[in-house]
């Protein structure tokens, strides 16, 4: 498989390891109001660095998010987005902060952006459920780098789709070939746990469904009623009586599409169509009411999910004005989501910019009665003024006279990136409190959910994880030193629940190796035996 190298590529291939984890802290939570209609609850919005907000949704996220809508920086040179992660190397290091330019300034740019997106594609990887799928919004300047760096990281063989999204209404007087869409590559965690739904029927193709019959069942359009002959049977190939006489076989090369036995059980239901004088070659009707959506291609019309100037007028109208390039509408997130997640998927967006992806989560919701849950990421100042306000006003209404929109309902919780866990001399940093320590280091130890204690447990409140095979403890105090020895043993009192192996973490050990062995005890010193993850 053809691999991607850049500049600085040995630097970050490793670096989302290095990325000190740092604690969530949430500022404050805002409730639609009163009497607002019902909608998920469960919701964050996060301001922050992206490549630390991800890391420091590992313990509670991993392997949960089903579904990933990201809109990276398209690096057009234009835009002057910074880099800013902190990889300790001259190469990468000379870039820190720097303000990435125009091609003819920074012939360096391209370098930088796969610098950049990598660590975070790692992280946004391990988020993933198993059944996942993640979207990513791109132009020409780095499809093509992008589609090599996710081979790389998801595997070619999850490769879904190359979406071609028709952004534009018009062409860009300026250019004599200006372009017209935006590419959003689609891939899967594991491409055979993927299944992707059919959609609602557009309004378009809805009016295809008719009733010239008039038949009690509803509206229904007409079908063909043949197939490819290449796993045909030999009773896919009959006559068809019409009820005027007239016969009808396949058409060379084809057989039909139902076995004769099921073909006169549908004609006995008056499923079958010959057209309105009854002397058509015979047709299946599908009612709308037995729909289940319809399948779609990758080529998407802004006539069927927007467009850039659809999107400006939306973040207009919603917060006052516009700060983005290139905004998405409400109607292309809404695709995917329809698309890609069921009524309790969880949602991710790490380059959240105006919240699109909250509102179309919110609006689905509403339509459907889903419990669809969102987590937003965004590191710039305009993550309360913009992201998170126009969440408030979509959950609450907005608008005036009209114009007037009501709200959708729901609640999210505002969170910054907080202090790290470990200190610059790699010592616990107490200030985050025994809790965030506790958790930090159960999901270091791969505790499963169902097996993980509380402090006020029944047995000790260093219990962290008990099942019938191993016991977790964490003695550890911020004021003192612990120390594992026959003491602290002694007071702990599992009785009948005592488990065949405990793992102790503490600061210092008095118990010898073979006595240990000998009761199935693992000793892990305090900080330098918690893993980094």
């Amino acid at each position: 498989m053809p691999t991607l190298t850049w500049v600085g590529k040995d630097k970050v291939v490793n670096h989302h390891h290095d990325v000190p984890f740092k604690v969530l802290q949430q500022q404050s939570r805002f409730d639609a109001p009163e009497g607002s209609p019902t909608n998920s609850t469960d919701n964050r919005i996060i301001h922050g660095d992206n490549l630390e907000a991800l890391k420091s949704l590992l313990p509670e996220f991993e392997g949960k998010v089903n579904c990933i809508y990201i809109d990276p920086p398209y690096n057009t040179g234009n835009e002057g987005w910074a880099y800013n992660d902190a990889v300790n190397d001259p190469k990468i290091r000379k870039w820190l902060g720097q303000v990435v330019g125009k091609e003819g300034e920074d012939l360096s740019r391209h370098d930088k952006w796969l610098c950049m997106m990598y660590p975070r594609l790692k992280l946004l990887h391990r988020l993933l459920a198993k059944n996942g799928v993640i979207f990513i919004s791109i132009d020409d300047n780095e499809v093509a780098h992008l589609r090599l760096l996710m081979d790389e990281i998801f595997g070619n063989g999850n490769f879904v789709a190359n979406i071609v999204w028709q952004k534009r209404t018009s062409p860009d007087a300026r250019l004599n070939l200006g372009a017209a869409h935006d590419h959003i590559l689609v891939y899967s965690k594991f491409s055979y746990n993927l299944q992707l739904n059919k959609i609602a029927l557009s309004e378009s193709r809805a009016t295809a469904y008719k009733n010239p019959d008039n038949d009690p069942r509803g509206v229904w359009a007409s079908v063909d009623l043949t197939g490819q002959t290449g796993h045909a049977t030999p009773n896919q190939f009959y006559e068809i009586i019409s009820p005027f006489g007239e016969k009808y076989s396949p058409p060379n090369g084809r057989c039909w599409a139902l076995m004769e036995n099921k073909f006169i059980s549908l004609l006995e239901d008056g499923r079958i169509w010959f057209g309105k004088d009854g002397k058509a070659r015979p047709r299946l009707k599908k009612f709308i009411s037995e729909s289940e959506g319809s399948t779609i291609w990758t080529w998407w019309l802004n006539t069927e999910v927007g467009h850039n100037q659809e999107a400006t007028k939306e973040i207009i109208s919603l917060v006052g004005h516009n700060v983005f390039e290139t905004p998405k509408p409400t109607r292309l997130l809404s695709r995917i989501l329809q698309l890609a997640t069921c009524k309790d998927s969880l949602i991710l967006d790490s380059f959240a910019g105006s919240g699109t992806t909250a509102h179309a989560t919110l609006k689905l919701n509403a339509q459907d009665g889903g419990n669809r849950r969102f987590i937003l990421i965004e590191m710039e100042d305009y993550a309360d003024t913009i992201t998170a306000e126009r969440v408030r006003r979509v959950m609450s209404g907005y608008g005036e006279g009209n114009k007037q929109v009501p709200g959708l309902g729901g609640s999210f919780a505002y969170y910054t990136v907080g202090e790290p866990i470990f200190n610059p001399d790699d010592t616990l940093n107490e200030a985050v409190g025994i809790d965030v320590i506790r958790n930090y280091v159960a999901y270091s130890e791969g505790i499963r959910g169902e097996d993980q204690t509380a402090q006020d447990n029944a047995y000790t409140p260093y219990l962290m994880g008990l099942n019938s095979d191993t016991a977790w403890i964490f003695y550890y105090e911020p004021k003192q030193v612990t120390c594992l020895d026959l003491d602290f043993l002694g007071s702990l009192k599992f009785g009948a629940a005592k488990p065949g192996t405990a793992i102790i973490y503490a600061d210092k050990c008095l118990l010898t190796k073979v006595f240990m062995t000998k009761y199935g005890i693992i000793f892990k010193k305090i900080p330098r035996d918690i893993t980094r993850f």
